[in-house]
């Protein structure tokens, strides 16, 4: 029902009455036609309000009305191809003074025997109608204008809602309320200077989300009950009676009215009875300000006593503003969990149920997420889910019902959205009803809404005025709440609708209209023909097929938003009766059969494929709105296009555009023009087409670097161009994405002052609005932003300034503009400095301070600015409410800024370099600071109710923020809540961080972080896990204690297995101290939380994280049979094999820096020690190739082993590895393909402090030693073979016993991990596998010395690749042979001596 009967007949009524004339009738042939038309059309419209309501719910009346809305449909085509004939033949065929649309169609006999017999055929259609109306007693309602609170509801149904004072518990839930709560009762007890002694607040906010639950909340405060002398609770409805009102307030007040039915006489008693009391009184469900100002404000204004208070409640803004409320206080949707448990507590009634809920959490929230924050939705969805199954496919049903759009609305709900659809204005109706077909996930501009409304007929009158009226008609539906504007857009240009206000709407209009997704559309349409079709496709393969929509032929609206499947053939030309076409994201095949839409007045191809328009254009003559948005490929612009008089809309926004024909200036109908494009021909600019447009009202320019004569732009006449609201000027960006200029763009000093002079001459008028530039590279400011030759703008609202390259200075004159409320500069590198001369000029001496209505303001992406100066003294900013610092390097914010912006509320300050510290902001609310390295500081704010910080690792001290409420702390990689939560109170803590930190808050009471957050009201935990930051929580209420979280506290209990009992059969069934095992345990841990609950016993007890890792332990230890390890443990073969293989992914993950190639200093004590275990100077490891065998087990015939290479210190802790499947691989050939061989080769690697050798400075190199299976090399030195001399002897003798710290190192690692050989495993992670054992034999090595444990960190290496030179490996051994026998005579008798006893004791241990 996007028509609605009352204003369509009225559009319809309207077309009749420009075309009628006495000649026409004459002409027709059926004289008197068109005036029984007019007649009934004028009879029908008395009643057709009251069809209209009656239409929603009652199906006795809906044929009828399926009946009268196709004839008014037919009616306007009828007359929309008379006016398009009329065009076509052309004015210069018609007398001067008779051009009439519908004379020219009936001088062609044809037409006009055509067109007569319609008339004649609709007005027997219209007379049936109207007689077969008499029999439903429709109500005449007259003028909707005049109907104010007459307005009626259904007639089954009393649609009057009674409220009173007492308050349902139930309802209650979240901390948002209890906040709002707390701010207005504080209001409502402070006194306001200037005030009379009464002060109105509003809570203003959509029907069902809360306003009356936060009234009674505030009404039953013992504050408020205490401080005024009487507490007074009126429910105000549409059709209040003012006697009932007065007679009610009196009694309520203490006073008798005795009957009196007179107003005039029930005033006087009002104001007797409530004279110099303290009066609090709320007014519930205002739909006028009549109840207040017409009734009750003149009895008590200047009655009661001083400081007396009016609560009102109201779904509009006019209300609230209505009643010179002081404040209006919007009412929040609900949170998440806030919306959980309101949910809950419709349903469950014992302890039993919210177990059973709990369980049905994960679907629950989907549900609440359907209701989209709305209390009364929720509710009505408890009510309904108390009559289903507590189970998950009953609450599935529910959620996947879409009962509100497709049968019948909840009661509640009607009830709550009914009204406020009722009370709008019938025109503003249609338009309503229109904007719930738009899809959810597109985006829509305003402009684009008011564009479809206008196209539709929905907005009609005068063509100079349409777009104002759409614009008032989209403002009324914000005011009224019906829709909510996205805080992300200045300027209210983008609204969202929310869910259930769209699915009354999409219900209401159920009979014409559907909006869809991709699934089930097909069958909708074989049951119905609908007028109104939008589809929102979110596949991009399976989608739907073209030729599936083709046939609703008599689809006055399309919109597609996604793909569509199309083949060759596919066309629009069965869809004769369309007048808006809405394709966005899909193939655009179909722009050939445009030109057969004859009643198109909306045409938008947005991301799209098209490279241009077809010729045939130009015989739409009904279009009116043309986008192209984002269509990337188009270029060309038809010359046809200069025949469409009718055009007010074109927009090339992001296209690539390269020209428009000759000509373009007859487009005078023009009001929006965007992405229009800077082009130089010759000694022709395309901006000479601008002049004659006059009616242009919103002008976008794009390419002005191209524009090389300043003389053509003048003579775009911007200047003169008095209906210019809206500037958008654009140059090509020349920054890259950090900001920055790119590196090799030049611009001269000639092409900065060109691009200067282009712009001074593209001055605006005075009455510009919103002004945006970008890209703009002149090294000052265009000269009508500048003091020195400021022109004024004083209409001039919001600024963008986007991509100042060369800039150096921001524009001085903007502090000048009188109604300027924002402004915002994104990306300026070149601006080092703000100095006074932006906030006071010395040309300019008013009295009042500067930027005097600026209430936002952002500054974006200066990322060299490092200083704002303002001094204390300089008045400015009086009532800047929201500032934003980001991306640049201010040391320290101006004194002015916290000395003269008083009303500053809101501040973000986010990657801003070098800022220390933030205090004594007297006035502010809200601070978020976010990725700010070097903040420490945060002091002072005694105002401040919410904080955000995020990723401020320095930041230590936060004090002085007293009625601090919320405090919100983001980093995922926070491992301890800071030390500064226990000097501050908030109420209400949100926090992001590690799972390891969540696991600890888990454990509650018992865990390490309990008094930091213990004093808090209310906390809530989360971490991550992939893409959902919410995977893990933990939710804490201090009082009542509750603490509910999904992250498993038994996961964290002491190891149940019997090998926990007593320490000596631990260490013998897993060969390790229990501190080397609760080491590992900590490393595992992190890992392991994201499957806590996953493993159980067979008597399904959950395994904690020591069962888990004791498991997996005694897996790879053992050979055991794994039934008999089964039986053992008490866990299922599977669930052993998967929790052994998720704890070697959870080793690879964490302990990698227990395997690691040593970094520099921990090299010198590995060589320290060959050399005093050994007496091999400067030796850096022992590499050794094994074969590892595979068991029965394995798969993989091919292959009976892995080969395996090491390098191990003297501790027998492997450095180093590489593994292949043997095959045909040897021990030289791992070697070449080792990493190890590419590092050192290329001297990356073992490339430290040299071993002097001789007196003359020969030196030696870092080296590791292998047996004589490898190649003999600079840094691999093997021993000799032929013994000839003493210092080979010497040296082999060495290289030996060196080389037995790797024999004994694998001989462990084998004897240790048995079942490796055993793993059934595939290909992919065996090398894992070997990989985790390693690390754990260097963990067990690592514990006995915790003076040795290497750090988390990466180690310090060095990262210099030296020049290898060519250096002779026989070189090299024999000046380290001849150095070692050297030195053996030199220190012979001196020092200990170590015999392979004595290292064994030195290098091995038993774990």
């Amino acid at each position: 029902m996007a028509m609605v009967l009352d204003a369509f007949a009225s559009y319809v009524h309207n077309m009749l009455t420009e075309m009628a004339s006495e000649e026409l009738q004459m002409l027709l042939g059926v004289g008197g036609e068109i005036d029984k038309m007019d007649i009934k059309l004028r009879d029908l419209k008395n009643f057709l309000t009251d069809v209209d309501k009656r239409n929603i719910t009652d199906k006795s009346v809906q044929e009828m009305v399926a009946q009268l809305k196709r004839a008014l449909y037919e009616a306007a085509d009828i007359l929309d191809l008379c006016k398009l004939k009329a065009i076509e033949r052309g004015p210069s065929t018609v007398d001067v003074g008779c051009f009439n649309p519908l004379l020219f169609c009936m001088r062609n006999p044809f037409h006009a025997h055509d067109i007569g017999t319609r008339i004649k055929a609709l007005n027997k259609r219209l007379n049936t109608i109207k007689e077969r109306s008499a029999a439903f007693s429709f109500i005449n309602l007259g003028s909707y204008e005049d109907h104010g609170c007459k307005v009626h509801g259904f007639h089954s149904r009393n649609t009057s809602r009674e409220t009173a004072g007492e308050l349902n518990r139930l309802g209650i839930v979240g901390e948002n309320i209890e906040e709002d709560t707390r701010e207005l009762v504080e209001i409502m007890l402070t006194e306001k200077e200037g005030n009379t002694n009464i002060m109105v607040v509003a809570i203003v906010g959509v029907g069902g989300i809360g306003k009356t639950t936060l009234a009674q909340k505030i009404f039953n405060d013992k504050t408020i009950k205490a401080e005024f002398d009487k507490t007074i609770w009126l429910s105000i409805n549409q059709d209040f009676d003012k006697v009932e009102l007065l007679r009610t307030i009196i009694t309520l007040a203490g006073g008798v009215h005795g009957g009196e039915k007179a107003v005039a006489v029930l005033q006087p008693i009002l104001t007797t009875t409530l004279t110099e009391k303290k009066l609090f009184l709320v007014l519930d469900d205002m739909w006028s300000h009549r109840a207040w100002g017409d009734v009750l404000e003149t009895p008590l204004a200047n009655t009661v006593a001083q400081g007396s208070r009016v609560l009102v409640t109201t779904r509009a803004e006019s209300v609230a503003k209505g009643m010179k409320a002081v404040l209006h206080h919007h009412v929040k949707k609900l949170e998440e969990e806030d919306a959980w448990s309101l949910l809950k507590k419709q349903i469950v009634s014992s302890e039993t149920d919210e177990r059973e809920v709990d369980m049905l959490k994960k679907i629950g929230l989907q549900i609440v997420a359907k209701c989209d924050g709305l209390p009364l939705a929720i509710k009505v969805m408890g009510g309904l889910l108390c009559q289903k199954d507590t189970n998950d496919c009953a609450w599935k049903m529910v959620l996947d019902d879409s009962v509100w759009s497709v049968s019948e609305m909840p009661e509640e709900l009607n009830h709550a959205v009914y009204l406020s659809y009722e009370d709008l204005h019938s025109c503003i109706k249609q338009c309503f009803l229109y904007y719930s077909l738009l899809p959810k996930t597109a985006l829509f501009y305003s402009e684009n809404i008011i564009g479809m409304w206008i196209s539709e007929g929905f907005v009609h009158g005068t063509s100079e005025d349409l777009e104002e009226l759409g614009k008032k008609y989209y403002k009324e539906l914000i005011l009224r709440n019906l829709i909510e504007p996205d805080t992300q857009y200045v300027n209210r240009s983008v609204c969202n609708m929310h869910d259930v206000v769209r699915s009354f709407a999409q219900f209401a209009a159920r009979d014409e209209a559907l909006a869809a997704g991709d699934t089930n559309v097909v069958n909708k349409f074989r049951e119905d023909k609908f007028l109104r079709l939008s589809i929102e496709s979110k596949s991009s393969e399976d989608g739907l097929d073209w030729s599936s929509i083709e046939a609703q032929n008599t689809l006055r609206t399309l919109i597609s938003v996604g793909h569509i499947n199309m083949k060759p053939g596919d066309s629009l030309v069965n869809f004769p009766c369309l007048r808006t076409l809405h394709i966005d994201s899909a193939h655009a095949a179909l722009v050939e059969s445009l030109h057969e839409l004859k009643h198109l007045r909306y045409l938008s191809l947005e991301k799209t494929d098209i490279s241009s328009l077809p010729d045939s254009i130009g015989k739409m003559k009904f279009l009116q709105y043309i986008s192209l948005r984002g269509c990337r490929q188009f270029v060309k612009l038809p010359h046809s296009i200069l025949k469409l008089g009718q055009l007010r809309y074109l927009n090339f926004i992001e296209t690539s555009i390269n020209g428009i024909p000759r000509g373009f200036s007859a487009l005078t109908n023009l009001r929006v023009l965007r992405g229009f494009p800077a082009r130089m021909d010759g000694d022709w600019c395309s901006l000479e087409e601008l002049g004659p447009l006059s009616r242009l009202k919103d002008l976008g320019l794009d390419g002005l670097e191209n524009v090389i004569a300043s003389s053509s732009t003048s003579k775009a006449k911007l200047c003169e161009k008095l209906y210019l609201a809206r500037l958008y000027l654009t140059c090509g960006s020349r920054l890259e994405d950090d900001g920055l200029i790119e590196e090799e763009v030049i611009v001269s000093g000639e092409e900065q002052q060109q691009i200067k002079k282009v712009f001074d001459e593209l001055c605006p008028p005075p009455r510009l609005e919103y002004l945006y530039i970008k890209g703009y590279f002149g090294e000052r400011p265009p000269g009508w932003l500048m003091s020195s030759s400021f022109v004024p703008l004083e209409s001039l609202r919001i600024i963008f300034i986007d991509d100042l390259a060369w800039c150096t200075q921001l524009p001085d004159g903007l502090c000048h503009l009188p109604y300027l409320e924002f402004f915002q500069i994104d990306r300026a590198p070149a601006i080092k400095r703000v100095g006074s001369e932006f906030m006071l000029s010395y040309h300019h001496h008013s009295p009042h301070p500067s930027f005097q209505r600026l209430r936002e303001m952002n500054l974006i992406g200066m990322v060299q600015w490092e200083e704002w100066e303002w001094e204390e003294h300089v008045q400015a900013f009086p009532v800047l409410r929201e500032l934003m610092l980001k991306h640049c390097k201010l040391k320290c914010l101006p004194p002015g800024l916290a000395s003269q912006a008083k009303a500053l509320e809101e501040l973000s300050i986010q990657n801003v370099q070098g800022l220390v510290s933030l205090e004594n902001f007297a006035s502010l609310v809200e601070l978020e600071v976010i990725v700010n390295v070097d903040l420490e500081r945060v002091t002072n704010l005694p105002r401040l109710q919410k904080l955000t910080i995020r990723a401020c690792p320095k930041l230590k001290v936060l004090e002085g923020v007293p009625v601090l409420q919320r405090l919100k702390l983001v980093d995922l990689e926070m491992e301890t809540i800071p030390e500064y939560m226990g000097g501050i109170n908030p109420r209400h803590l949100e926090l992001y961080c590690s799972l390891a930190l969540l696991a600890s808050i888990a454990a509650g009471k018992y865990g390490p972080e309990w008094d930091k957050f213990r004093h808090v009201k209310h906390v809530k935990a989360y971490s991550n896990e992939g893409d959902n930051p919410r995977k893990w929580y933990v939710l804490y209420t201090a009082t009542p204690y509750n603490l509910e979280t999904n992250v498993s506290r038994s996961f964290l209990s002491r190891g149940s297995l019997s090998s926990f009992e007593d320490a000596q059969r631990f260490e013998s069934v897993f060969k390790i101290t229990k501190k080397t095992f609760s080491y590992i345990c900590s490393l595992v841990y992190v890992p392991s939380l994201k499957d806590m609950n996953s493993y159980t016993f067979v008597d399904g007890r959950a395994l904690c994280l020591e069962d888990r890792v004791a498991i997996a332990l005694r897996r790879l230890y053992s050979t055991e049979p794994p039934e008999t390890l089964e039986s053992s443990v008490g866990v299922n073969e599977s669930i052993i094999f998967l929790v052994t293989e998720s704890f070697v992914d959870a080793i690879c993950e964490q302990a990698s820096h227990h395997l690691r190639w040593p970094d520099s200093s921990e090299m010198d004590k590995i060589k320290s020690m060959f050399d005093k275990i050994h007496n091999m100077q400067n030796c850096c490891g022992v590499i050794y190739t094994t074969h590892i065998p595979l068991g029965p087990n394995w798969s993989h015939e091919k292959y009976d082993s892995i080969l395996m290479q090491v390098v191990v210190d003297p501790k027998m802790r492997f450095l180093n590895i590489w593994s292949e499947l043997a095959d045909s691989m040897t021990q030289l050939s791992i070697l070449h393909e080792s990493g190890l061989f590419e590092e050192c080769e290329k001297g990356a690697c073992l490339n430290g402090s040299k071993l002097k050798t001789a007196l003359d400075g020969s030196e030696v190199r870092e080296y590791i030693i292998g047996d004589a299976g490898y190649p003999l090399l600079p840094w691999l030195l093997t021993p000799y073979q032929e013994v000839l001399s003493d210092s080979m002897t010497e040296f082999n003798r060495r290289h030996s016993a060196a080389t037995t710290c790797a024999l004994k190192a694998l001989a462990r690692f084998k004897d240790t991990w048995r079942y490796l050989p055993w793993w059934p495993v595939d290909l992919k992670t065996l090398p894992k596998m070997i990989c985790a054992c390693l690390m754990l034999h260097n963990i067990v090595i690592d514990m006995e010395d915790d003076a040795a444990m290497p750090s988390v960190k990466e180690g310090n290496y060095c990262e210099e690749v030296r020049q290898l030179e060519n250096e002779d490996a026989v070189r090299v051994r024999d000046m380290l042979s001849q150095h070692f026998l050297t030195s053996r005579s030199s220190e012979s008798g001196v020092g200990p001596v170590y015999t392979e006893e004595d290292h064994e004791v030195a290098a091995s241990g038993s774990g």
